[in-house]
């Protein structure tokens, strides 16, 4: 069983990015939408790794963010 693959390896990248761009928030709505699509990517990353549980939440935190981004970005 190899343990870092090219999966591993895209899930800690996304994982690492959300926590960045959740930390970021509050700086510029650009983060918010960052974070969203981060979310997206990770929930892509649960699907792909065959947590299915992990990628529903992922998505619906992505799908969350990005309508936040948009409120934020139309007041």
């Amino acid at each position: 069983m190899q343990v870092i693959s090219t999966l591993n390896i895209f899930g800690a990248v996304v994982t690492f990015s959300m926590m960045v761009f959740y930390f970021l928030e509050k700086r510029n709505s650009l983060y918010t939408l960052l974070f969203g699509f981060s979310c997206l990517l990770a929930s892509l990353y649960g699907f792909l790794a065959g947590t299915w549980p992990f990628g529903v939440i992922e998505c619906l935190w992505g799908i969350l963010s990005l309508i936040r981004w948009f409120r934020v970005k139309n007041n």
